[in-house]
């Protein structure tokens, strides 16, 4: 947009976007206004479009313009422009001040917030505000909207501030802290029966709390915190002002990181929080579920802060044990969603006790577990009047999922084995229990019976006899359930074989039952893993269900569970009874793909495009193929064939003509180069016969349809046969043929963000050449374009994709320095070393350039380590690399904003260069890449 619009434009604009019902029109007014909001005109139109007070979706769209142009485009400005831009959006929140603009408000705040962070000449800000607000009793609430927000910005990610202006902004804060205390006590006397504006000031406290900068011996002993308390303790509190305080005082627990260095607080804390249990209780009584959730924010928040405390000295002062009483409370609401907020506070505590290990630590907190265990059982409980079996789509059955796995995290301290016991115990004893108590119980002992003791022979033969014993009319949940324990203690079942034929007796009847067939499959698919020995005399009754698996209800994952297990017992056979056993399983599942393969459509029309699922799917039948080739691994004796390598010879031409008929489906085809991979590993040298063929089509469907997948099963390939001479010519031309349309993708714009997953697989390909004939790509005309793609990805902000090119450039370095006993080391170490000197400056640039903008903090070591293994070659060469690289950063913008000192770019360049462990670098540039961010 390179002439101003006419104002009346945008506000016509605006005015479509918001009630013009033709859903076109709205869309060309959407991104008419984009192009605006892109634009230098709009700091200007949008500052008139605010004067002009129009209407409220004008001004809201104007505010919004001007907040994101101040953090996105700040530099569009001239600095003589800042301080009128500042004096402009302080009027405009004076003029429109009015409540029934606060959503305008909000961002124009917002706004003056960003601009004060990223306006290095305005010092002080929170005090000017102060200054300029605090006169008018009508500005008090948009005064503290200003100073909530103004230390919430501080973090931002949209500002890029720099760790130095952060920090100096910070400390302008703590400077004026006292000031905002002060006035935020006198707003809280003065307007206490303003309800709304105390709900502001407790806001605004929570925000300066999470800051850290306010003083902690002043606000302990401040008349706001007394208020707080005072408010939660009282049940006729508003709703709003009840969580705008528990807000609050939860931001000032989680602030307290040391509580030594926090003390008076945290006492002060500590005495006003243990008075509201009493509080807690009466909302409980009057099913104020609001209310009750928010309590046990607040304790749950205590327990956090004071944890290693309780730990360290437990009973005693702030280690109160008191605090798990009242977290214990909410553990006990008959809401699930208040029990919920707890769960993070039990896995933290379980930690620190495992990490500890200490027999009396234990013995004083399992009474405590044991408790928690219990409430979390009732919980558990289905309602009476649920038919069918558990759904663990929903949140009940999501909250089912969360308990079972915070049970399993903290059983050590009771003991999977007392806690299954003592479950079945309570359950005996409850003579006529109904259905969703029986259930529930099962649940939790379900959670624990994978680690029950081996050698347990008093309970677990009772649970099974009745669990086999379960009378037909037994609800369909208690089977479901019932059946899924059965699968998690397969491990007991191992060592009491004398188990095994009435339990596959009874989870074979449950195969036949619609509800229960998938669970079935899963416990069978468990014991077949967990009890080969026992199971081979069962082959032949595991087949026949293999075989027969679409006769029962299966979901496709149950369907190929129960071929993997019946994949992993036939392994263990005799060589000769495993290659005809696997042939009637591989049959089953190639004749119906065939089938689907020859009927219908030719490749590639429209009608070829199977439904998702069914039998007419093709990938149902690949990912079972899949599961048997991952699955079998028989012991082979030299000399010996994989048994599977005659069927995947035979198989061979239909899996070619899926790549055929699928070559556009990405669906089909991932999965068919999925199943190809598992049969490649299972049989491994042996497929060698395949290795032409499978190239030749992989190489010419991936000139039309470029496919990561075919790259990822090259890097199989390339891993099974690098160590072949014969194999790696024709390897490497299957590289190159890659290597064309995969640039042209990349070269696409955006092509390399827009397909992470080509990069992944692609330096993955490549990086299995370095690890298995690393001599072969060193010495081809691929390698330096190669490297030079490499340097241009490394930016791209994808975990998988960037950890891939980090893992090619490790390994490329690395090759020139391992292995040096091969005869190829000398020219290797040749070819890497020209390969460093030659683009050694560049890689070093892209490191640093995308770690500095591009890439969050937890993808810097993967960077971190190819600068330092580039040091571990040529350590003089990369101090020069790594000056250049440096001085090219914008250390200091024209506004005076300061992002590296000279000291803190010396520091960073000795502290790299200097290193001589790994971590050294890693640290030093993550904590590098915060001066820019």
């Amino acid at each position: 947009m390179e002439a101003a619009p006419p104002i009346e434009n945008i506000v016509h604009a605006v005015q479509t976007l918001y009630h013009n019902p033709d859903a076109s029109e709205k869309e060309r007014a959407s991104n008419w206004l984009d192009q605006f909001q892109r634009s230098v005109h709009a700091w200007q139109l949008s500052d008139q479009l605010l004067r002009m007070k129009q209407n409220v979706e004008t001004c809201y769209f104007a505010a919004q313009t001007m907040r994101t142009k101040i953090q996105y485009s700040f530099h569009e400005l001239p600095v003589d422009s800042h301080q009128s831009l500042r004096d402009s959006l302080i009027n405009h929140i004076e003029v429109l001040s009015d409540p029934n603009y606060q959503v305008i408000l909000t961002q124009l705040c917002l706004a003056l917030a960003d601009l004060a962070l990223q306006m290095v000449q305005w010092k002080n800000s929170a005090t000017d505000l102060i200054q300029r607000f605090s006169g008018n009793e009508a500005h008090i609430p948009v005064l503290m909207e200003l100073l909530t927000v103004l230390p919430e910005e501080i973090h931002s990610r949209a500002l890029r501030l720099g760790l130095n202006r952060r920090e100096e902004f910070t400390q302008e804060l703590s400077t004026s802290a006292p000031t905002v205390l002060n006035l935020m006590t006198v707003c809280s006397e003065r307007y206490l029966s303003d309800e709304r504006l105390l709900g502001k000031v407790f806001k605004c406290l929570a925000s300066w709390f999470y800051l850290g900068v306010v003083p902690s011996n002043d606000i302990a002993a401040s008349k706001l915190l007394n208020l707080l308390i005072q408010i939660l303790k009282k049940y006729e509190t508003p709703s709003m002002l009840h969580e705008a305080a528990s807000d609050c005082v939860c931001s000032a627990l989680y602030a307290m990181e040391d509580i030594d260095d926090h003390l008076v607080l945290a006492e002060a804390l500590y005495r006003g929080i243990m008075e509201l249990p009493e509080a807690y209780a009466i909302t409980v009584a009057e099913e104020d579920v609001d209310k009750a959730i928010n309590y046990c924010r607040i304790f749950t928040e205590l327990g956090e802060a004071f944890m290693e405390v309780m730990v360290d000295t437990p009973g005693q002062g702030l280690g109160d044990l008191k605090i798990l009483d009242a977290v214990l409370n909410c553990v006990g609401n008959c809401q699930y969603e208040v029990a919920e907020i707890t769960f993070n506070f039990w896995y933290r505590l379980s930690e620190i006790l495992y990490k500890r290990d200490n027999k009396i630590l234990n013995d004083i907190y399992r009474p405590y577990i044991e408790r928690l265990i219990h409430a979390l059982g009732v919980h558990c409980q289905m309602d009476p009047d649920h038919e069918g079996i558990p759904d663990e789509s929903d949140d009940f059955g999501d909250f089912r999922i969360r308990v079972s796995e915070l049970i399993k995290d903290v059983i050590f301290l009771v003991g999977s084995s007392t806690c299954f016991a003592q479950m079945f115990s309570n359950l005996a004893s409850q003579q006529g229990a109904t259905w969703d108590v029986t259930e529930a119980a099962l649940f939790v002992m379900t959670a624990v019976a994978k680690n029950v003791l081996p050698d347990e022979s008093q309970v677990v033969p009772q649970v099974i006899q009745a669990i086999i014993g379960l009378p037909e009319d037994t609800h369909i949940a208690v089977k479901h359930t019932s059946i899924h324990m059965v699968g998690e203690l397969s491990e007991w079942i191992k060592e009491h074989p004398e188990v095994l034929e009435p339990v596959l007796n009874f989870l074979t009847s449950g195969l036949r039952h619609r509800e229960l067939a998938s669970v079935a499959a899963t416990s069978i698919q468990n014991i077949c893993s967990q009890c080969q020995e026992h199971m081979k005399d069962h082959c032949d009754g595991l087949l026949q269900i293999a075989q027969a698996l679409d006769a029962f209800n299966l979901s496709n994952e149950a369907a190929v569970g129960i071929i993997k297990g019946t994949a992993i017992v036939l392994a263990i056979l005799p060589i000769d009874k495993v290659e005809a056993g696997l042939r009637q399983l591989v049959l089953v599942q190639v004749n119906p793909l065939s089938q689907i393969i020859k009927a219908g459509a030719p490749a590639g029309a429209p009608s070829a495009v199977p439904k998702h699922g069914t039998q007419s799917d093709p990938t149902v039948w690949l990912d079972r193929l899949a599961a048997i080739f991952r699955n079998t691994n028989p012991q082979i004796t030299n000399g010996q064939v994989h048994p599977c390598q005659t069927i995947l010879q035979e198989i061979w031409p239909v899996l070619s003509d899926t790549f055929s008929k699928y070559q556009g489906d990405i669906r089909v085809i991932e999965r068919t180069c999925r199943c190809i991979r598992f049969a490649v590993r299972c049989v491994g040298k042996g497929s060698a016969v395949l290795l032409t063929p499978l190239v030749t089509q992989m190489v010419t469907i991936y000139q039309m349809h470029q496919h990561s997948c075919f790259l990822y099963l090259g890097s199989i390939l390339v891993d099974e046969y690098g160590g072949e001479a014969g194999c790696i010519p024709g390897l490497v031309d299957m590289l190159q043929a890659f290597i064309q349309p995969t640039f042209q993708l990349f070269q696409e714009e955006n092509g390399v963000r827009y397909h992470p997953d080509t990069v992944d697989d692609f330096f993955r390909l490549c990086t299995r050449f370095l690890q298995r004939c690393p001599t072969a790509i060193l010495q081809s005309t691929a390698v330096e374009p190669i490297i030079q793609c490499g340097i241009a990805a490394s930016k791209l902000d994808h975990r998988d994709a960037n950890a891939s090119v980090s893992k090619f450039f490790h390994e490329l370095i690395r090759s020139g320095q391992i292995k040096w006993e091969s005869e190829d080391f000398q020219t290797r170490k040749a070819l890497v070393e020209n390969l460093i000197k030659q683009h050694g400056a560049a890689l070093v640039h892209g490191i640093i350039d995308a770690c500095v903008f591009y890439l969050p903090s937890y993808m810097m070591p993967d960077h971190a380590e190819v600068l330092f293994d580039l040091m571990q070659v040529d350590r003089q060469s990369v101090c020069t690399w790594l000056e250049v690289a440096l001085k090219t950063l914008p250390a200091e913008y024209s506004d005076g904003r300061i992002n590296a000192t000279q000291k803190q770019l010396t520091d960073f360049h000795k502290a790299v260069t200097s290193a001589e462990e790994l971590k050294a670098v890693t640290y030093a540039v993550r904590d590098f890449c915060r001066l820019f961010r």
